[in-house]
């Protein structure tokens, strides 16, 4: 009988590893209740771009989940005050579950790529490399956040993240584009502004130091 019940034993151990082993991988996330290291990124990143008042604790408490709802409804994401893994990725944050500098490299590459195709498909492929690289400037200076992620959620700083189109997806020209600009490719001699002047209601923007015009864009400094 003993013999029997360890085997029985044995059989049910072996199917909960086979069970736990078949388990999709849950990625981390923060929210609600949530403490530690990830929620103090979460905080000063919110805190740096205008979204949050609260103190840097290390606490998700109701103050970061506001401020949380609050960039995701302002960045096109789902509004439900939880850091997931797309939200994350939006700040700049590598969640405590994923890989190394590859992967974060790879979704620079992506989110850049839907930065150009949504702010200048149908320009010039020089227009599109000019897009990214004003982007990678941003990146470079120290006024703007210092992620390419960072200066794409800007509050405000993008009409295509606003109005959703960033979503849109994109094609090769619009990856090698952005390819190119992070590789160092710069048409616009070191511009952060760019706008279009037929649709431009911007007063602020006109007053800038204008540099260049490539296809229907003006680069600025």
């Amino acid at each position: 009988m003993k013999k029997r019940n360890l085997i029985i034993g044995i059989f049910l151990c072996s199917i909960i590893v086979l069970i736990l082993v078949k388990l999709p991988v849950v990625y981390a996330i923060s929210q609600y209740g949530s403490s530690g290291d990830e929620v103090k990124q979460i905080q000063t990143k919110l805190k740096d771009w205008g979204y949050y008042s609260g103190n840097v604790d290390g606490v998700y408490g109701s103050g970061t989940y506001e401020a949380v709802k609050k960039f995701q409804s302002s960045n096109g994401l789902t509004a439900d005050g939880i850091a997931g893994s797309q939200t994350l990725q939006a700040l700049g944050i590598n969640s405590s579950s994923s890989s190394g500098g590859s992967s974060s490299n790879n979704s620079d590459l992506n989110l850049l790529s839907h930065l150009v195709y949504g702010e200048a498909r149908g320009e010039p492929y020089e227009g599109m490399v000019a897009v990214a690289a004003s982007v990678m400037n941003r990146v470079a200076d120290s006024r703007f956040p210092n992620s390419i992620s960072g200066v794409i959620y800007q509050s405000g700083a993008y009409t295509c993240v606003s109005d959703g189109q960033i979503n849109l997806g994109y094609d090769d020209n619009a990856k090698k584009a952005a390819q190119d600009a992070i590789n160092g490719w710069d048409p616009t001699s070191g511009c952060v502004y760019y706008f279009n002047p037929d649709t431009a209601t911007s007063a602020w923007i006109w007053s800038r130091p204008q540099v260049l015009t490539i296809g229907k864009h003006i680069f600025c400094k």
